[in-house]
């Protein structure tokens, strides 16, 4: 397994929306095993494939991680069935580092996908895994959290960004 350098902002595969994984060949069961290592070695809880460079509907997550690293799951071209609720949490992003924003999301979320053996799958999930599958989501819309931002918060993380790509 290989860790994966992670894109970020305001990378153009993080703006884009992702395309449809119409099989599951050796090189997408490869990316996954790379995804999985990546977002562990990252100290993620969850990884999309764009933040990797790949613009796929594909994420990985772990609600236990990064520590425990006791469930992670694959999700193909997940789609939203059901969301209730609302809800706020504070939330930052392995592309985005040292941003954090507070975002609203939906309480309870059904999403249904392919795990990475190709069958279908549908996960129904509240407090963090239902924030994780919808910050991942969110990737493959081309959407990150600078986007749930104020306009004041993202002129300044842009800010901040331009100095450190000129340093």
């Amino acid at each position: 397994m290989t860790k994966l350098p992670i894109f970020t902002y305001p990378e153009p595969v993080l703006a884009q929306k992702a395309q449809p994984v119409a099989e599951i060949t050796p090189e997408i069961a490869k990316l996954i095993e790379d995804m999985i290592q990546t977002m562990y070695e990252s100290d993620g809880v969850g990884l999309a494939a764009p933040q990797v460079g790949h613009s796929i509907r594909l994420i990985t997550l772990d609600e236990t991680g990064p520590k425990e690293r006791k469930s992670p799951m694959v999700l193909l071209n997940p789609e939203f069935v059901e969301q209730t609720g609302v809800k706020e949490s504070e939330e930052s992003c392995l592309s985005l580092p040292t941003f954090f924003c507070k975002v609203k999301r939906y309480e309870t979320v059904t999403v249904r996908g392919m795990n990475e053996k190709g069958e279908a799958v549908e996960i129904q999930a509240e407090g963090l895994l239902a924030i994780i599958l919808q910050h991942e989501i969110d990737h493959l819309e081309g959407k990150t959290l600078v986007d749930h931002a104020s306009r004041l918060k993202r002129t300044m993380y842009d800010s901040k960004v331009k100095k450190w790509r000129k340093d």
